[in-house]
């Protein structure tokens, strides 16, 4: 038996896999409505029999929640012990009118990309998640076992905050530790190119009040003599940036950020990247960010203050002449390397603190978190040896990319478990997860089984 025998396995069952990835598409597994709480329930009962039928000794957990699914199997002794990690919860289908079939109907269509599969969650996360259960059924039926120690861990509250995964993980923290995890909810940086997410940008939120008057004025009666809230947190917003260079110009922000090895800059400059595609296909001309900086680099590895929201005074039709008690703001902020987001928040506050006018007051709200930003340790041969697998698969060197967004669970998975993780995933940017008419390419999926099969064979063949 061999490599070879497992992809010529994967190739033959390809069609039963995606009925098998239909079945899972059609359960309408609605995290966040509790409306679909037994639907959340059916997909994870579905999912511990599809384990089963592996050989995967594998169950649901109960959780405040919705239950998390967990399953081992033994591997040969000088094998590594991975942990997997995906999700089986999806998001809403709103608006449903801009859906071209029923979400919960999955069906593949031709497209003049190829086939792809659609309907909810094909690509976020069921059709990424059975990408490498699909993997592992291949090697089960081939050798009669899987190649290395494996823990199956899926969550069902992923796109509703997962309220759950703190606590459970840290109440099973024994059981689920490994010696690396794997996390399937990610993308390729282009259509083709494989690649292993390297780096996640962490976030900070804050929001603030500006008050000024105690009560809405009339404006023929206080304009002009009148500090106006809304003048006065445009101001202060507008302190935030350097209009000529794109930096943040509050004091310390960079603290905590480096510079992208050469070699990674190297790889973010082949991989495909269409910079004049990724800017037309929202409506811009050119790119507003950082100077000196490619539109990669600021996307995966620069910092941003972002304002998200800012409202105040009248708003509804026609005019209402008034100079407003209070203006509001939403920031957010996207962190990278070792940025301090408590540090970061109190230097923000201090900024606008600083600015303030008389009789302007501040107020923040102190409920809002922050999260660091995630560096993976690409040092580790883990993540050569699954470069070098992913680069067989698809005839293109691999690349290790970094990710404008952000994704908890590594986080998670580093401080509770002490678990580095590789992200490695096989959807594209267009496939519109979140939004009507998501789909997962045929390709991806297919690929994506061959590609986790490349992974356990070169994982499987170091020691742990």
């Amino acid at each position: 038996m061999s490599l070879e025998d497992v992809l010529a396995r994967i190739d033959a069952d390809l069609p039963d896999a995606k009925t098998r990835l239909m079945e899972l598409l059609r359960i309408p597994s609605i995290s966040t409505d509790p409306d679909y709480k037994a639907q959340c329930e059916q997909a994870a009962s579905w999912l511990v029999s599809d384990l089963q039928s592996i050989g995967i000794t594998s169950e649901k957990r109960a959780t405040p929640g919705h239950p998390m699914v967990v399953g081992h199997v033994d591997g040969p002794e000088h094998a590594p012990h991975l942990l997997f990690y995906g999700h089986y919860d999806v998001q809403p289908v709103d608006p449903l009118e801009l859906w071209n079939r029923d979400p919960f109907d999955p069906a593949i269509e031709e497209t003049d990309a190829g086939p792809v599969i659609r309907g909810r969650g094909s690509s976020d996360d069921k059709g990424q998640l059975m990408t490498f259960v699909e993997a592992c059924r291949a090697w089960a039926a081939v050798e009669g076992s899987l190649p290395c120690r494996i823990t199956f861990f899926f969550e069902g509250e992923e796109e509703s905050g997962s309220p759950s995964l703190v606590p459970f993980l840290e109440q099973n923290a024994d059981e689920l530790k490994a010696d690396i995890a794997l996390v399937c909810d990610t993308s390729m940086v282009s259509r083709g190119v494989p690649s292993i997410a390297s780096q996640l940008r962490g976030m900070l939120k804050d929001e603030f009040t500006i008050t000024g008057p105690r009560i809405d004025l009339h404006s023929g009666h206080y304009g002009g003599p009148g500090l106006n809230p809304l003048r006065e947190i445009a101001r202060i917003v507008d302190s935030f940036y350097d209009q000529d260079t794109g930096r943040v110009a509050v004091a310390g922000f960079y603290d905590g950020v480096h510079e992208v090895p050469e070699d990674q800059l190297r790889q973010w400059q082949d991989c495909g990247f269409d910079e004049a595609e990724y800017l037309n296909s929202v409506g811009y001309s050119q790119a507003h960010g950082e100077k000196g900086y490619s539109t990669l680099e600021q996307q995966w590895a620069r910092p941003t203050l972002e304002v998200n929201g800012m409202w105040g005074g009248y708003t509804g039709a026609g005019t209402k002449t008034v100079i407003p008690s209070q203006a509001h703001c939403k920031i957010t902020c996207r962190l990278v390397g070792d940025m301090d987001p408590d540090a970061l928040r109190d230097k923000i506050r201090a900024h606008v603190e600083e600015r303030l006018s008389p009789d302007a007051d501040v107020t923040w709200n102190n409920d809002l978190e922050g999260s660091r930003a995630a560096v993976m340790n690409i040092a580790r041969p883990e993540f050569e040896a699954a470069r070098a697998a992913l680069s067989d698969e698809w005839n293109r060197e691999a690349v290790f990319c970094g990710m404008g967004g952000s994704i908890p669970v590594v986080g998670f998975f580093r401080n509770i478990l002490g678990l580095d993780s590789m992200l490695i995933g096989f959807a594209n940017d267009d496939d519109a997860i979140h939004s009507p008419n998501e789909k997962y390419d045929v390709k991806s999926f297919h690929k994506g089984i061959r590609s986790w099969a490349r992974v356990l064979d070169r994982l499987s063949a170091r020691p742990a």
